[in-house]
């Protein structure tokens, strides 16, 4: 594709890579630089009294060691709770396994910004539960689900995701022959666990930790909807702090102090992939069966324990499906009547423009955002597999420092750095317009998602191509003939999750948005708030489920081979309609 005599071809390659590079410094280099230089560069000399200012700040010394606790502590929790989400679902014979590998699902669509408020609508000083439980004791304390604890559950359950996908995916590969080979030795159940399946799968293991510890670390919404006054966190405090133009050089330092710690996270995660232990090899590798679990006793527990968990998965999801249906007195009280539901929620949705144009920004944003990511990173990781010299390697590391930094502080950066006029930038100022937020959602997506795509692009079998030469195939006719179709589902499956992700995001979004086209995150947040009006919990309800539904399809479409099932269908339906008309014509 890159040795190609054709000069268009070639000239187009190299003014793309000049103008890649371009955007590189200019959104990705910049704004973080001038973070760094205006928080320590003021009235033309370095100072560092921020950092005394943070020191003697008591609401950012406790914000500070609430993110850390968060950050020790949800690993452990969800790490728990995952794993043993995925053994009563894979490894051990649990009693309705298949059901409660469907509920297990909850968090992959109704998680982020919608977990939280589904957990507060639940929960919260005027939930569901809250309003129940108050018609037997009046004297509740109605805001119960406050503060550490609060936080941690939600965190906990929504997290789960990263253990029902990759974790999943990793214990059915494992050998059951290992397993038996363990058994007929005479080790035990326990045994067999510990010195035999969860040794092949500490990888996966270390890395759900690591990625945890960085969850837990940034958790903003959890904190902010359930943390209630008394547990803050960092990052919300970051975004109180920004929004103060007297107070940035604070968000910045707070920004930087999780910033050093993604760096040392980056730096566990790549030794941990040098020197992970992989996967037994077994060329006559046999599948996972489902093991019996022999002692009563924790039989009983673990399946009390998955129930449990489906439970606490359900409540939050099922009340949001069904009181979207129902009047805002309803929800307000949490008594249910036949002549409660309506389908009026749905239809100020659908028609009313304040209400649907949120809905439409997001689409539009997470779409767009999604598809541009998706074409530069194939572009970018094509670019790493055909030359893969020092070239390569620095557009790589460059379009890796959005992870080493926290977005919140890359956010922070845009909004200070283009906030005036830059020669780089066409002395346009950007700050306050809508493509700013578009520019911030693409470049958080970019190291993830190159991430994954290089590892697809290294997975293509050489071959392939040197087979379409051989055949006299040109190198831009193999790339999309050949080539390009081999990563597609991979970079369906990146698009999905980068799309789902930011539908709903509010951590960068309360930043960047403009105040004219506010997205589902913003309006969302706000209807959450106790002094909103009191229709705004019946619209983040049916936000809620449209959103639902919305991530629902892209996940089947995506993990389900939804876009294979849909080809089939359209197959059949066509070949059903040709013998229709054929059977007419004949007749």
């Amino acid at each position: 594709m890159f040795k190609n005599k054709q000069t268009p071809l070639k000239l187009f390659i190299y003014l793309t890579i000049l103008m890649l590079l371009w955007s590189i410094i200019v959104f990705i280099v910049i704004p973080n630089a001038m973070v760094i230089i205006t928080t320590f560069y003021r009235d033309g000399e370095f100072s560092f009294g921020a950092i005394e200012k943070i020191y003697k700040s008591k609401r950012a010394v406790d914000s500070l060691r609430n993110s850390f606790l968060l950050a020790f502590t949800l690993p452990i929790t969800t790490s728990i709770v995952g794993i043993l989400q995925v053994l009563f679902i894979e490894y051990f014979e649990i009693k309705g396994s298949k059901i409660l590998s469907v509920i297990y699902l909850i968090p992959l669509v109704f998680g982020g910004l919608l977990i939280n408020n589904g957990y507060l609508f639940a929960y919260g000083p005027s939930g569901l539960i809250t309003n129940f439980v108050s018609n037997y004791f009046p004297d509740i304390n109605r805001y119960w689900f406050q503060g550490y604890f609060a936080v941690m559950l939600v965190l906990t359950f929504g997290c789960t995701t990263n253990y029902i996908i990759f974790f999943r995916n990793t214990i059915k590969q494992i050998d059951y022959y290992t397993i038996e080979a363990a058994k007929n030795l005479g080790a035990s159940q326990w045994e067999v666990l510990s010195k035999v399946v969860f040794p092949q799968l500490r990888p996966i293991i270390s890395t759900c930790v690591i990625l945890l510890f960085q969850q837990g670390l940034g958790a903003m919404s959890a904190p902010l909807i359930v943390g209630g006054k008394n547990f803050q966190s960092i990052s919300p405090l970051i975004l109180t702090l920004a929004n103060r133009p007297t107070s940035r050089d604070l968000a910045a330092i707070l920004s930087l102090i999780l910033g050093f710690f993604q760096i040392i996270l980056l730096y566990v995660i790549q030794r941990n992939e040098k020197n992970g232990q992989y996967l037994s090899l077994s060329k006559t590798k046999v599948s996972l069966s489902k093991q019996k679990i022999k002692n009563k006793v924790v039989n009983i527990i673990f399946h009390l324990l998955a129930y449990l968990f489906a439970l606490i998965h359900l409540i939050p999801f099922l009340a949001v499906i069904i009181f979207s249906f129902t009047d805002y007195k309803t929800i307000a009280s949490g008594n249910i009547k036949w002549e409660s539901f309506t389908f009026a929620n749905y239809f100020r949705i659908l028609t009313d423009k304040d209400a649907y144009g949120p809905f439409l920004n997001s689409i539009i944003y997470a779409g767009l955002a999604a598809l541009i990511v998706a074409v530069i990173t194939i572009f970018v990781a094509r670019l790493i597999h055909q030359w893969n010299n020092w070239f390569t390697s620095l557009i790589e590391y460059l379009m890796h420092i959005p992870w080493l930094l926290p977005g919140i502080l890359f956010a922070l950066g845009l909004v200070v750095t283009y906030s005036v006029p830059n020669f780089w930038m066409f002395n346009k100022i950007l700050t306050g317009s809508w493509i700013i937020m578009l520019i911030a959602y693409i470049v958080v997506m970019l190291p993830n998602t190159l991430r994954f795509t290089k590892a697809a692009f290294f997975g293509v079998d050489n071959s392939l191509e040197e087979a379409a030469a051989n055949l006299g195939a040109g190198k831009l006719y193999t790339f999309f003939k050949v080539v390009l179709p081999t990563i597609v589902p991979t970079a369906l499956a990146l698009f999905a999750l980068n799309f789902n992700g930011k539908l709903a995001d509010y951590d960068l979004t309360a930043f960047l948005y403009h105040p004219l086209s506010p997205t589902l995150g913003i309006i969302i947040r706000s209807n959450a708030d106790p002094t909103a009006a009191v229709d705004a919990a019946a619209l983040n309800l049916v936000y809620s489920v449209i959103l639902i539904v919305i991530n629902s399809i892209v996940i089947w479409l995506v993990y389900f081979d939804g876009f294979g099932r849909l080809g089939k269908f359209m197959k059949r339906s066509g070949q059903d309609s040709a013998v229709a008309m054929t059977t007419e014509s004949l007749g």
